[in-house]
């Protein structure tokens, strides 16, 4: 039995279009969620990232390769979550001029408690339209999506 070959242009176009119309449409739900009337998405999205770091320090430029937003963009957020005490930076010990983010504790404790409401959400979301078997689908289709663009 031969291999699959690539899909065609349309097909590959039409799915595009419909994941990225289904994150849109996910995105605009999530964002009327309660749970961020104490933090934008895009806030909460930057303590998120910080909190999976291994070692609790991540620098700025790696941050932002995990985010939607530019580097300036990026920045001015940092100093806004550095203000509320939800960050703290240092500059990076072996480069002067590099930048090493990590989360307070409040900052931690903040992300906690929206991210396990965000999590209910999105269950609350998702859980009734995709199955069990759905889901691991879609778990790995979007991960060979995302290895894929990382190995680019």
């Amino acid at each position: 039995m031969p291999e699959p070959g690539p899909a065609p242009l349309r097909l590959t176009a039409d799915a595009w279009e419909s994941l990225f119309r289904a994150q849109v449409a996910v995105m605009r739900r999530l964002r009327r969620d309660p749970s961020f009337q104490k933090l934008a998405l895009g806030e909460y999205d930057v303590l998120f990232n910080l909190s999976r770091c291994p070692t609790g320090w991540t620098r700025l430029n790696e941050l932002n390769n995990h985010l939607l937003i530019s580097q300036p963009s990026l920045s001015r957020m940092v100093e806004r979550l550095e203000a509320k005490g939800l960050i703290q930076r240092k500059q990076a010990p072996e480069d002067q001029r590099g930048v090493l983010l990590a989360l307070t504790e409040t900052g931690r404790e903040l992300q906690r408690d929206i991210g396990a409401a965000h999590v209910r959400c999105i269950h609350a979301l998702l859980g009734p339209v995709l199955d069990e078997a759905e889901m691991h689908q879609l778990l790995a289709l979007t991960t060979k999506i995302r290895h894929s663009m990382e190995n680019k």
